[in-house]
């Protein structure tokens, strides 16, 4: 056979597009030619995909091979083509039976030995391929713990796939290894006092709240449970996470909600993400989508990072731009920021009160969009045990079945994201609830906006005791909770 034609996909951003590969065996004077691939690295795979064949075994074709990637004017970056340009060659020199190539797709990376290599964003790839028609899609062996929910046939080496189309394989669904049983994790009980920090923490899961701890204690630890007491991933949002989390090299499995805790030296680009050479890197704000974005010693952050921050949580996506165009990646998170009260990292400092005012100010651009605000402690080695994760976690989960109760056949799933206009409307309180807020509300000392996220925070405190809502006490709770006092 002289012409044989196979399916493969490429990724921009988190969007598969499906590619179709021609390969034409022809007599002529011997030669090899690419049409359609644009980038340098996959420009080599003329050398890669002749050298895996010629290393397998088979002889290369003497005759002038012509390959084609359609459609011509998408852009085509990477690798994750090479063996769909093999299968095509060795399909149309007859080397390998056609009947299977039909409704198959590729992908992978070849090695000049034949062996396959994993290649970045293959949900996304195998997602597109699927809608596209195709029944079965081949991946490297070493890509099974991306390829999520999707059925697809693992094969080691080109070889192996030979064998393996010829012998009539099937796909599967991988088995998760087993390295994806649950790590255990710090709990809450571990954490000795610090309760008006805990009651915060789960108040802000409770409603998908920004939180600000500031104080001299254990952030880290707080932080690291804070994804525990959280409900486990909808189906939605764990294809989401998955698809961002192929893009780097550690795979996201189980259902728990990513925790993301950035340095504070680390550049805008590894923040928001960076796109270039046809790779998308996601930054901090993508890694955390669906769970919770921790920032420690807050202030030390670079000003335009810290501003940077107010897109992605007004919006719930962050956007590259290059040259080569524009993307969008979600990046939808909880976030949580942490503080001492001064620039010093030690108890026994001496900053004055303005000096420390001016530390607590670099945050006065995120401050607007934090809810609650909590007062951390060292360690009381000394109080009682706490309740523990699984316990905080329970009262979570049915407050937040509430709420979506509540809030059912609209786009919203907790009460941080009930617009204004819905809470004076819809959701709007009796007068007497709203007691606790109309004389800060006079003076200036609230501003609409701020008293928008007090009724939030409000409902969710409904919301955790069962009520059907919100009374005077929650709302000055609520109040406290925002200004950072003590309940």
């Amino acid at each position: 056979m002289a012409l044989a034609a196979v399916s493969s996909a490429v990724v921009i951003g988190l969007s598969g597009h499906v590619v179709r590969i021609e390969a034409d065996v022809s007599p002529g004077l011997p030669g090899f030619h690419l049409i359609g691939l644009p980038d340098t690295v996959t420009a080599q795979t003329r050398d890669r995909v002749r050298a895996a064949i010629l290393n397998s075994g088979w002889d290369w074709p003497d005759q002038r091979i012509t390959v084609n990637v359609l459609p011509s004017e998408l852009p085509k970056y990477g690798s994750a083509l090479d063996l769909a340009i093999a299968v095509a060659i060795l399909a149309a020199a007859g080397t390998m039976p056609t009947e299977p190539l039909a409704h198959t797709a590729f992908l992978g990376e070849l090695g000049l030995d034949g062996s396959l290599r994993h290649v970045r964003g293959l949900p996304s790839a195998i997602r597109a391929l699927i809608v596209y028609g195709a029944r079965a899609v081949v991946v490297p062996v070493a890509s099974t713990t991306h390829t999520g929910q999707w059925a697809v046939i693992p094969a080691s080496s080109l070889t192996d796939l030979v064998k393996q189309l010829t012998n009539g394989a099937r796909a599967t669904v991988p088995n998760p290894p087993a390295t994806a049983v649950d790590v255990p994790e710090l709990d809450l009980a571990d954490l000795p006092g610090n309760q008006a920090a805990k009651d915060a923490l789960e108040i802000s899961a409770a409603g998908g709240h920004h939180l600000l701890l500031q104080g001299r204690g254990p952030c880290a630890a707080l932080a690291a449970c804070l994804p525990g007491i959280l409900p486990p991933l909808e189906d939605t949002s764990h294809t989401e996470v998955s698809e961002i989390h192929s893009l780097t090299e550690t795979p996201w499995q189980d259902r728990r909600r990513p925790l993301c805790a950035p340095h504070h030296t680390s550049t805008a680009a590894a923040i928001f993400g960076r796109r270039g050479l046809g790779l998308v890197r996601p930054g901090a704000v993508s890694l955390a989508h669906a769970g919770v974005l921790f920032l420690d010693e807050a202030p030390e952050f670079a000003r335009s990072i810290l501003d940077g921050l107010r897109y992605p949580l007004d919006t719930g996506e962050v956007i590259l731009a290059d040259a080569g165009g524009i993307l969008h990646l979600p990046a939808r998170f909880q976030l949580l920021l942490a503080t001492h009260p001064c620039p010093c990292d030690t108890t026994s400092c001496h900053c004055g009160t303005g000096e420390q005012r001016r530390y607590l100010n670099r945050l006065t651009t995120l401050r607007e969009r934090i809810e609650l605000t909590a007062p951390l402690e060292p360690h009381d080695w000394t109080a009682e045990p706490g309740e523990s994760t699984a316990i905080v976690a329970e009262r979570v989960v049915e407050a937040r079945a509430r709420a979506a109760h509540r809030l059912k056949g609209t786009p919203r799933q907790t009460n941080a994201e009930i617009p204004g206009l819905e809470l004076r409307s819809t959701h709007r309180l009796d007068p007497d609830a709203l007691d606790p807020l109309d004389t800060p509300l006079r003076s200036g000392t609230i501003t609409p906006a701020a008293m928008t996220q007090i009724l939030r925070v409000a409902w969710t405190l409904a919301d955790l005791r069962a009520a059907a809502r919100p009374g005077k006490d929650d709302t000055h709770q609520a109040l406290l909770l925002w200004r950072g006092e003590p309940l």
